[in-house]
């Protein structure tokens, strides 16, 4: 016999009385039709939106599928009673569908590489994460319980990111301070354990910098079944979250939003040091350009290419498509030249499927008229360029007695002349601006070839000389 659901989330109640109530206006003859109604649209709302929040959301994999269904089915009252867990553990403890993907969701955005989270349960959470760390990730659980690790260990075998989460069982506070003894730090912190500690975890996270700069720490639980602020409430668990959310809200080092998320669900983030006062600006912290960083922006910002234009010729194979791909990757723009116009559309096509906005150009740039439509065409759609990439190349590959004047023509025409009409049209557009960088590729192919006219010329023993 399948147990009665129990009300666990603010939604949860908001339905559960709205049923009692309509149920009472029911049996009353002398309720008004209009509040029936009323009553009923209020259910609507309020009942249809966990289940459409679920259907919408993105579908879980495979192994968070069947972990789902092992923990929901599993009897934890009998595994309490038979001395296994410290604690009943009420099957509301897990990280659902929706919030699992909140959580990968969050992991995505603030590309995480190193995850902490503080109470695991199953696991649901911590595989959530996981799959949306890279694949050289980490995450580490820190769970009180023993049997929770066994219970949840067979799934994340299953799973190809399994091998990303470490499970660390006993106190959690524990295993804190072993991270912060080793300098250990997070680029993501979700809190979802024992309630009455919730404040000392985040105490201790800031305190010890186990967050990075720009980290996140999520909390679940914080709107806890509503009682957090309701006014009669006296629940000690509503108590404690009611106090740590007041707590964070009054702490300058971070700001924070508590999404109603089920049970609530809040992001906090460190925000940048301000002086707060001006015994402080006199301090020993030289509150400067080093401090706040150039623009206020921290370093790995400042090497980012937003807003950028970039070209990059040769871009249709090799190494100049590598070069298209990570200016495209750290923000700019990408107009992709080569002789050969398939090959540039079809490496401008990679780039749209990443998000990147790009062009294609087919150009010859031993050709002035090329070269200088090739800028035309960028500054016409862009409005200008900051970014010259002059990789195109070619060699011809044969053997220097047999060298012709022609692909030696062509080949300075490319690789020398090609280059100097590309920075010198690139340069007019760069010189008005004010601003631009040219990059210009070269070959280790002229070594290569030096050595080996050396040593053929060595073998032929002719006394040649180079």
């Amino acid at each position: 016999m399948q147990a009665a659901k129990v009300s666990d989330t603010p939604v949860e109640f908001v339905v559960e009385y709205l049923l009692k109530a309509k149920e009472i206006a029911e049996n009353n003859a002398n309720v008004p039709a209009e509040l029936h109604d009323n009553l009923q649209k209020a259910l609507d709302i309020a009942s249809g939106l966990d289940g459409y929040l679920e259907r919408m959301s993105s579908q879980e994999s495979e192994p968070l599928a069947e972990l789902y269904r092992k923990s929901i089915s599993h009897d934890w009252n009998k595994v309490h009673e038979d001395g296994k867990t410290l604690f009943r553990l009420p099957v509301t403890c897990i990280t659902g569908p929706v919030e699992g993907q909140v959580l990968k969701m969050l992991v995505h955005m603030s590309k995480a590489k190193r995850i902490l989270e503080i109470g695991m349960f199953t696991g649901y959470g911590a595989l959530s994460m996981a799959e949306a760390l890279p694949e050289n990730g980490q995450l580490i659980a820190c769970e009180l319980e023993p049997y929770l690790k066994d219970f949840a260990q067979p799934i994340f075998d299953k799973s190809p990111h399994g091998k990303k989460i470490t499970v660390k069982t006993g106190p959690a506070m524990d295993t804190l301070k072993e991270l912060a003894a080793t300098g250990e730090q997070f680029d993501m912190v979700f809190i979802d354990a024992d309630k009455p500690n919730y404040i000392n975890y985040y105490k201790f996270l800031l305190d010890h910098n186990l967050l990075r700069i720009d980290g996140v720490i999520c909390v679940d639980n914080t709107l806890f079944k509503g009682r957090v602020y309701l006014k009669d409430s006296e629940d000690d668990f509503g108590k404690a979250l009611r106090d740590f959310n007041q707590f964070v809200t009054n702490d300058p080092r971070v700001e924070q939003v508590i999404i109603p998320l089920r049970d609530g669900l809040t992001i906090i983030r460190r925000v940048p040091y301000t002086p707060q006062t001006k015994t402080q600006v006199k301090s020993t912290v030289t509150y400067d350009e080093v401090f706040r960083g150039v623009q206020g922006k921290q370093v790995l910002d400042r090497l980012r290419l937003d807003g950028k234009v970039a070209y990059v010729t040769g871009a249709g194979q090799g190494i100049g498509r590598a070069f298209a791909h990570a200016l495209g990757e750290a923000g700019a723009k990408v107009a992709i030249i080569d002789m050969d116009k398939g090959k540039a559309d079809n490496v401008a096509h990679e780039l749209t499927l990443k998000g990147i906005s790009s062009m294609a150009v087919a150009a010859d740039i031993s050709k002035p008229e090329d070269v200088q439509k090739m800028i035309d065409d960028i500054v016409s759609k862009w409005g200008t360029i900051h970014i010259a990439c002059n990789n195109a190349g070619i060699n011809k590959n044969s053997a220097s007695e047999d060298t012709s004047l022609e692909e030696w023509d062509q080949t300075f025409n490319v690789n020398l002349r090609g280059t100097f009409m590309c920075c010198q049209a690139a340069g007019r557009v760069m010189l008005k601006q004010g601003y631009g960088k040219i990059i210009n590729t070269a070959s280790m192919a002229s070594l290569i070839g030096y050595r080996y006219t050396c040593v053929h010329d060595k073998d032929k023993e002719n006394g040649l000389e180079i």
